[in-house]
């Protein structure tokens, strides 16, 4: 009969993405996971087989996590392009400082390495652009895929502050994309 877990794999996965996050991919080893969750370095081996097991489980798990997040979010905001804003501002606001940004594309060259990873990638772009759609759904002269539209532009305003951190990531992101959508609504067709 196997050993009841002093540790859910659940828990495990958080602290290895702490370990990856706080200090780079490259950090999470199972002696160092050991020291982290407390449990012996042959007993994470004997749960998930190899560290690139290890690696794609916890991004896996942090990817559940960020489509729990965002399905929260789009929820509570508004259908409107004043919802949508306030949705991407608070997906922002995890970003926190630019230390921990950085350390974040250090996470996404992780993701876009693995072929499983990147599908959940693409998989949460397709949920977030439904909803960002669904908030200009209501706005004449819109353009086609204008979820698409926002959401890169939101990804390339966090990519344009990081050059430049005056302010914090959240209130750069909402000025970035009132402009933008200001744009997209005043803008006349030919």
């Amino acid at each position: 009969m196997p050993r009841p877990k002093t540790q859910s794999d659940e828990n495990v996965l958080k602290a290895a993405h702490r370990l990856i996050h706080d200090h780079g991919p490259e950090a999470l080893t199972f002696e160092r996971l050991a020291q982290t969750c407390g449990l012996s370095g042959s007993t994470l081996v004997q749960r998930f087989k190899s560290k690139a097991r290890l690696k794609q489980l916890t991004l896996l798990q942090a990817w559940d996590r960020l489509d729990e997040k965002t399905a929260r979010l789009a929820a509570a905001v508004a259908r409107t392009p004043t919802g949508a804003i306030e949705l991407l501002v608070a997906l922002s606001r995890d970003y926190g400082g630019i230390e921990s940004y950085a350390e974040g594309l250090l996470v996404l060259r992780e993701d876009l390495r693995d072929p499983v990873l990147r599908a959940r990638g693409a998989s949460w772009k397709m949920s977030l652009c439904s909803v960002l759609d669904a908030c200009f759904a209501q706005t004449a002269n819109r353009p086609p895929n204008i979820g698409l539209l926002m959401a890169s532009h939101w990804q390339g305003s966090l990519l344009w502050w990081s050059f430049d951190p005056q302010v914090e990531v959240a209130s750069y992101v909402e000025d970035s994309l009132n402009r933008f959508v200001a744009a997209i609504t005043t803008a006349r067709k030919p």
